[in-house]
């Protein structure tokens, strides 16, 4: 299973959190294609059986701009990922109420259309309640993980 992880962030957090992804993966016996920055070209070359993003929030609900090319490339180029599993680990702060993990959502939303299919529901990270958001992932990773492989997703 080759997977290939992706990743928006804006002060580092959400690339720790896919780096530190890519060694669980690894670990696991998943081939990993590590993409940053984020490019619809470099996912579509990875020709990977299934995705990860892990993408943080700023602003008012906006997408980080480490992440904002390939989410509009996406859009316009529209690859269709028919079937593809994917997962999505959001980072955000609970406190800014609506707009909590909407980065995350709308990548999220991108891949539905572009029909991939969601492996397992998206994990959201609240930065209010946590300062090891890598740690804290682990056990969705550990979820995400065997579905890929058990041929779940």
């Amino acid at each position: 299973m080759h997977l290939a992880i992706l990743s928006g962030s804006v002060f580092g957090t959400a690339d720790e959190v896919a780096d530190e992804a890519a060694e669980r993966c690894r670990a696991a016996g998943l081939q990993v294609t590590r993409i940053k920055p984020a490019t619809v070209d470099a996912l579509l070359e990875a020709n990977a059986d299934a995705i990860l993003v892990c993408c943080s929030t700023t602003g008012m609900g906006e997408l980080p701009a480490t992440i904002q090319d390939f989410y509009y490339d996406m859009q316009s180029r529209f690859p269709l990922l028919t079937g593809k599993p994917f997962g999505v680990i959001a980072l955000g702060d609970a406190g800014y109420g609506d707009t909590f993990c909407l980065g995350g959502e709308q990548i999220r939303e991108l891949l539905l259309e572009v029909q991939a299919s969601e492996a397992l529901a998206m994990l959201r990270l609240d930065a209010s309640e946590t300062v090891t958001p890598e740690e804290d992932a682990k056990p969705w990773l550990d979820d995400f993980i065997a579905r890929l492989r058990d041929g779940q997703a």
